[in-house]
């Protein structure tokens, strides 16, 4: 039956969030996993971030530091809205602590390689006997299965695999690094954001939880986009700065008269044709931005950029309809109206002093009813430890003995 006035609830919903019904327990390190948890906890999720206290985490620990203070800007940003406490997995005692929390946190997040969690007795088929309603989303490089599934990597290992970089970068000097962790972030924490999400839906719909297996290199194969699809039909393979999407046509970057460059994306008829004409070349206009002389029209047109300042073209392509836009330093991007007034950049009361607000990339998830909400900067990490195990009824003095016996 539908109640005729819910507003109390919703209410209460919009001050807790869009997922402030779900409680995480975080086991992964690096980029991957604690980006996606952030993602859940700016929406409301309770996370428990659970960390070693003597491996560190690389990315945890990477300098600057804020305030001249232990919190590294990566683990204020990437802790925003999150506890975390310190468990050393191989300690018997950590370990039924753990199966304590699933009864309350019964979604997991690791990222161990496949095996690890089963062998420290917290894989999903041991715990799923303690709640079978848990969430257990795995968060590998190679996924649990096949050939591959016990092998180390980074970003640049999946990309490479994957097929992407076989026709990234330029012919004569062949990939090149981007400096932006793809696989990490738009293949590992979104599929889990969207794995995670997907399955509590299931379990709302049939009270019963699941596995995920999340593989970066899975995520990123289809990233070759149209000609992976193109390849899988024909057997063609893409070249290097020959197809479109590649610099094989005037969509491409071009240098200005200043070392700095222009990003010109004037793929459809309307916005090349205004191209043409802004840069006096309207005789390029029937030939498309991929002519059958590319070359010796690339060329041209690389001059003509050349030949004006990167703001002087802005202050000629400003405001018009040519897909035409600078590329911006990190200060300049941050600073942009645009992300401004996106809220992507925010200021977040740090954790270490409420006197102090740090400014950290903000949630790129907008919901109307109940935004993202960025309470406090992450902790260091295992700030919460004592407090957490306190509060499942734990004594102080027990807490001690447990700290006597490595269990943190």
């Amino acid at each position: 039956m539908i109640k005729e006035n819910n507003e109390p609830n919703n209410k209460k919903v919009r001050m807790n969030g869009a997922l402030g019904n779900l409680k995480i327990l975080d086991f992964s390190t690096l980029l991957p996993g604690p980006y996606a948890s952030l993602l859940l906890a700016d929406m409301g999720a309770k996370v428990i971030k659970i960390s070693s206290s003597v491996r560190p985490d690389i990315v945890a620990d990477y300098p600057p530091f804020v305030d001249d203070t232990n919190l590294s800007a990566n683990q204020a940003w990437l802790g925003r809205n999150k506890k975390n406490l310190f468990f050393n997995l191989k300690n018997p005692k950590a370990i039924e602590i753990v199966k304590e929390l699933i009864m309350e946190y019964d979604i997991i997040l690791e990222q161990f390689r496949p095996g690890v969690m089963d062998k420290l007795g917290l894989g999903y088929e041991e715990l799923k006997k303690i709640n079978p309603k848990l969430i257990y989303c795995s968060l590998t490089g190679y996924g649990q299965t096949g050939p591959l599934s016990q092998n180390a990597g980074h970003d640049i290992n999946y990309l490479a695999r994957s097929g992407n970089m076989a026709h990234a970068g330029k012919e004569n000097i062949g990939p090149v690094l981007t400096n932006m962790q793809i696989a990490d972030v738009c293949a590992g924490s979104m599929n889990s954001v969207v794995g995670i999400l997907a399955a509590v839906n299931y379990r709302n719909m049939t009270g019963e939880g699941q596995y995920i297996d999340i593989s970066m290199y899975d995520g990123l194969i289809p990233f070759n986009a149209m000609d992976g699809a193109g390849f899988l039909v024909s057997g063609e393979e893409p070249k290097r700065e020959k197809q479109r999407l590649n610099g094989g046509c005037i969509y491409d970057f071009y240098e200005t008269k200043d070392g700095e460059y222009l990003s010109v994306g004037c793929l459809e008829p309307q916005f090349w044709r205004e191209f043409c004409i802004l840069i006096d070349r309207e005789e390029y206009i029937e030939g498309s931005v991929f002519p059958e002389d590319i070359d010796n029209v690339k060329e041209d047109i690389k001059n003509i950029i050349k030949s004006k300042t990167r703001d002087e073209w802005m202050d000629i392509f400003s405001e018009k309809d040519v897909c035409v836009e600078p590329v911006l330093s990190l200060k300049e991007a941050f600073e942009d109206e645009h992300v401004k007034e996106r809220e992507m950049v925010v200021e977040v009361k740090s954790s270490q002093n409420e006197d102090i607000n740090i400014k950290q990339m903000g949630n790129p998830i907008k919901l109307s009813k109940c935004p993202a909400k960025y309470d406090i900067s992450g902790y260091p990490l295992g700030h919460h430890t004592k407090e957490i195990i306190t509060s499942m009824g734990y004594s102080n003095e027990e807490f001690e003995e447990m700290n006597k016996e490595g269990v943190f």
